[in-house]
């Protein structure tokens, strides 16, 4: 989506705070021996009194109002009643949508007091974010995100996850572009326009770099690795990018 009036941009920043407000309350609430299905049961009350819908329930009929993957998982999770424990490491990803508008978020964070690494790879994974939003500028090549991710994760001996990509969001979901590359291909040298709207998401890998999907056609999985991803819905703009999931 390009977005380009006020109603546009407002009504952008009210979806990308709902889900914000969901993600912050869904991690406040993860404490050892909570359900991935009772906070998810928190989301769906918020997105009601919001009057907004999840995009995985209302878009691809997905089993939860939200997506929350625990340690193998590395994304797309289904809330059930596996019960969370100290020392877990755990991704809430928050997606949905109000008045035609969408937006994306999500974050990983490590349970009460867990393995260094675990802690270390949420850190990169934002330091990989922040580094990529500063190429986020019209004009910019989209390849030069992927390469400051990749770039960051190389320098704390992390690696990136290949065949999970950011993507373009706002009156759907998942629209142009298709792919936000969490590393660096020459062939992706389309230009970043003024008014974009992307959900910008690197993941860090302790080594493995592809995720596979499991039998319930929904969860990603490593086998041995650890991940971690940091998201958010951003306008590109020529004062700089609006983050509307902060």
């Amino acid at each position: 989506m390009i977005a380009k009036t006020e109603e546009d941009f407002n009504g952008l920043r009210e979806i990308g705070e709902i889900c914000g407000a969901i993600r912050d309350k869904l991690v406040q609430c993860t404490k050892p021996g909570i359900t991935t299905k009772e906070l998810d049961e928190i989301a769906g009350e918020i997105f009601e009194k919001a009057g907004a819908q999840s995009a995985p329930k209302g878009e691809y009929d997905f089993p939860g109002y939200t997506c929350i993957s625990i340690n193998e998982e590395v994304a797309h999770g289904i809330p059930r009643d596996r019960i969370i424990q100290e020392g877990n490491l755990v991704n809430i990803d928050v997606s949905g949508s109000k008045n035609g508008y969408f937006a994306d978020t999500g974050i990983s964070f490590v349970v009460g007091k867990g393995e260094v690494i675990l802690q270390k790879i949420c850190d990169v994974a934002k330091e990989a974010f922040d580094t990529g939003l500063e190429k986020a500028k019209p004009g910019s090549k989209k390849s030069a995100l992927g390469k400051a991710v990749h770039n960051v994760a190389k320098q704390h001996g992390l690696t990136v996850i290949k065949n999970l990509t950011g993507h373009g969001v706002g009156r759907s979901i998942h629209e142009a572009p298709e792919h936000i590359f969490n590393y660096f291909s020459r062939w992706d040298d389309e230009i970043l326009k003024d008014g974009m709207v992307i959900a910008f998401e690197p993941f860090i890998s302790t080594f493995e770099e592809e995720v596979f999907q499991s039998q319930d056609g929904w969860t990603f999985l490593t086998d041995k690795s650890q991940v971690a991803q940091y998201e958010h819905t951003v306008i590109l703009t020529k004062e700089g990018p609006i983050i509307t999931t902060l």
